[in-house]
């Protein structure tokens, strides 16, 4: 239960997520959650899109340099405290989150989460023993 993450490298310039996401609508492509981290020089980009293999022919015919990674998406009732409980129990079990971010879906008053970690099959398990929600990609493109 992998969902695949599109992290793309883009120039540290006015206009370059713009590009992206044009890129992207005009192959008709709906991107269901987004991140940017930035440094002085270049971003990251990470993405979660409805079509990840349609999405890579698009980055790559534009020149982007891009990778695909397996995450894992969590959902929880949308109300305070319920990323709070997700990120808690793994912590108390030992798992350090490479990164996360976070994102509102209406289909089902969903406060959800992608998250990265080193050990995806350790943290599913114990996502699964505390009953967490985790989402598959195709739940994450209905979304």
């Amino acid at each position: 239960m992998a969902v695949k993450q599109i992290s793309v490298f883009i120039e540290n310039k006015s206009g370059g997520l713009a590009a992206i996401t044009d890129e992207l609508a005009a192959a008709n492509i709906n991107l269901r959650a987004l991140s940017i981290a930035e440094t002085s020089d270049f971003g990251v980009l990470r993405l979660i899109v409805d079509d990840v293999f349609e999405a890579g022919n698009v980055l790559r015919e534009n020149g982007h340099i891009y990778t695909i990674t397996d995450v894992i998406a969590v959902a929880a009732e949308d109300k305070p405290g319920s990323v709070a409980k997700i990120v808690s129990i793994l912590a108390e079990e030992g798992i350090s989150l490479d990164y996360a971010y976070a994102f509102f879906a209406q289909s089902g008053n969903l406060a959800c989460m992608i998250i990265k970690v080193e050990d995806r099959i350790k943290a599913k398990k114990i996502l699964n023993k505390n009953k967490i929600r985790m989402l598959t990609e195709e739940e994450v493109s209905e979304l």
